[in-house]
C-alpha cells in the first residue's frame, strides 16, 4: 500500500526541486514550501474544524449544581451543619429531587472527589457494596448516575488556599474590619442555609446556592478579596489567584471530558458555581442548563 506523505516528498511528487536562485532561493521552492506549509495545516486543522462543526451542532448541556457538604467534612471557612442526610425523612427528599434532576437525561455526571474514590466506591454502589455514606458525591452523583443510567466521573483537582496568609496580614496591616464585613455577609448566607434545611428541606437549599443573588454574592467575595494588600505585598492577588487556578483546572477536566451532545451534570461546593458556570457559558460548544428549572421547589 503506498503511504501519502506530507513534507518534501509532496514537492518531491510535483518535481519542484530546492534549488538556490541567483537571488536566494528561486520561486520554486518557495512554491513547494507553501504547499507543504498549506498541506500540514489542513492536516491538523481538519478534525478540529470536523469537532468544532459537530460542536456547534450538537453542543455539550452542562448543569452546575452548586451543593452544600453534607457530610460536615469542615473543609470550608464557613460550614453548614446539616443534620444527619441518612435519616428518612432526608433520603426522601433526595430521593425526590434526584428524580427531578433525572428529567435532564444526563449522560455524564461530575462529581467534586479524585478519580480513585470515584473508580473504586462508585462500583461499589452499583453493586450494593459501599457502606452507607452521607457523602453529597455520594448522596447526590452517585445516585443521579445510577437513576440516569450515566457514568460517575471525577472532575476534581487539587490546589492551594492562602487564607492565613491573608487573615494574618488584615490583622497586622489595617484590613480586618474589611474581611471581618464579608466573613460576617458569608455566615449570615449559612445561617440562612440552616434555616431552609431545617425548614423546607434539601432541595430548597440547594436552589438558594443556584440562585443568581447567591451565585453573585460568592462571587463578590474573591473580588473583595482583591482589595486587601499593598504595593507588592498581595495576598488578596494571591489567594483569588490560587482560587481561579483550581477552578480553571476543574473547567479543563470538564471540557476534555464533554462530547458532542452530551448531557452532563456537576456538583461541587457552591462556591465554585460561579466560575464554573462562567466555564461553560464562555466556552463554543457549550451550553449552561440553569438547576433551579428542575429542582422542585
Amino acid at each position: 500500500m503506498r503511504k501519502t506523505v506530507l513534507g518534501p516528498q509532496l514537492c518531491h511528487n510535483r518535481r519542484l526541486r530546492l534549488q538556490p536562485g541567483r537571488g536566494g532561493f528561486s520561486g520554486e521552492r518557495y512554491g513547494c514550501l507553501a504547499l507543504t506549509f498549506l498541506a500540514m495545516l489542513l492536516f491538523c486543522l481538519g478534525p478540529m474544524a470536523a469537532w468544532s462543526a459537530e460542536l456547534s451542532v450538537k453542543p455539550v448541556e452542562v448543569m452546575v449544581v452548586g451543593v452544600f457538604h453534607m457530610s460536615n467534612p469542615g473543609h470550608d471557612l464557613h460550614n453548614l451543619r446539616a443534620d444527619d442526610v441518612l435519616v428518612p425523612k432526608r433520603q426522601d427528599e433526595i430521593a425526590v429531587l434526584t428524580a427531578a434532576l433525572s428529567r435532564f437525561k444526563p449522560t455524564k455526571v461530575g462529581v467534586e472527589s479524585s478519580a480513585d474514590f470515584v473508580a473504586e466506591r462508585y462500583k461499589q454502589y452499583l453493586a450494593g457494596t459501599l457502606p452507607p455514606s452521607r457523602n453529597e458525591v455520594v448522596q447526590l452523583g452517585f445516585r443521579l448516575a445510577e437513576t440516569a443510567g450515566a457514568e460517575a466521573y471525577s472532575l476534581d483537582a487539587d490546589g492551594d488556599f492562602p487564607h492565613e496568609r491573608l487573615k494574618n496580614f488584615a490583622e497586622t496591616r489595617g484590613f480586618s474590619g474589611m474581611l471581618d464585613e464579608q466573613n460576617a455577609a458569608i455566615q449570615r448566607e449559612v445561617d440562612e442555609m440552616g434555616r431552609l434545611l431545617t425548614q423546607k428541606g434539601v432541595s430548597a437549599v440547594l436552589r438558594f446556592l443556584n440562585s443568581q443573588a447567591k451565585l453573585q454574592s460568592a462571587n463578590d467575595f474573591y473580588r473583595n478579596m482583591l482589595r486587601i494588600g499593598l504595593g507588592e505585598d498581595q495576598p488578596g492577588a494571591d489567594l483569588v489567584s490560587s482560587w481561579y487556578h483550581r477552578n480553571f483546572l476543574i473547567c479543563a477536566n470538564l471540557l476534555q471530558l464533554g462530547k458532542p451532545s452530551d448531557r452532563i451534570v456537576i456538583f461541587f461546593g457552591a462556591g465554585h458555581a460561579f466560575l464554573l458556570r462562567q466555564c461553560v457559558t464562555e466556552t463554543p460548544g457549550f451550553k449552561l442548563v440553569e438547576p433551579n428549572d428542575y429542582l422542585p421547589e
